[in-house]
């Protein structure tokens, strides 16, 4: 721990007395948005509704019946038979069994779709940030998020990386 607080300090220390960065050498980008808006990523969220759509389709209507049952059964629970009452109980618990399997495989194959998506852009990602930064002489680069402050409208490389990306197919 001592270790980080000291290479925090030298760090801090040795980036007020560097010189001043200038505003050129600095541009933000959006990574998750450039490579979203890629033919490739729009392609795999393409697929992946071909994959899931049936059961997402099926899941939302077993939601919307899950709610219709639980209104029905607070609205007229009262003035049910027992008999009734219970039979409505156990078309809602095993609706809701039903619903919640869907949702485990839709939210499973979401995230298998998407790793597998990053594990093979990744790397095109890079080449395509590196080309860009490369082509206007960027030093530094950071995230919309991450500006604080700006005294003046910094380059967005965001749109050039996606075309850059979608160049490398």
């Amino acid at each position: 721990m001592r270790k980080w607080v000291v290479a925090a300090v030298f760090a801090v220390a040795s980036a007020a007395s560097a010189a001043p960065v200038l505003a050129a050498d600095v541009a933000v980008l959006d990574w998750r948005a450039a490579l979203m808006n890629t033919e490739s990523a729009q392609s795999s969220l393409s697929d992946l509704e071909g994959q899931v759509g049936d059961r997402q389709s099926k899941a939302k209507r077993l939601g919307n019946e899950l709610q219709d049952l639980q209104k029905r059964l607070r609205n007229e629970g009262d003035v049910m038979s027992d008999a009734e009452r219970q039979r409505l109980t156990s078309r809602l618990q095993e609706k809701g069994q039903r619903f919640e399997s869907l949702r485990k495989e839709v939210l499973s194959a979401r995230q298998r779709s998407e790793k597998q998506f990053l594990d093979q852009a990744e790397p095109k990602l890079e080449r395509a940030v590196d080309r860009v930064i490369e082509r206007h002489g960027i030093d530094i680069v950071v995230e919309p998020r991450g500006v604080l402050h700006s005294s003046m409208d910094l380059p967005n490389l965001t749109d050039e990386v996606t075309q850059e990306f979608n160049a490398l197919n």
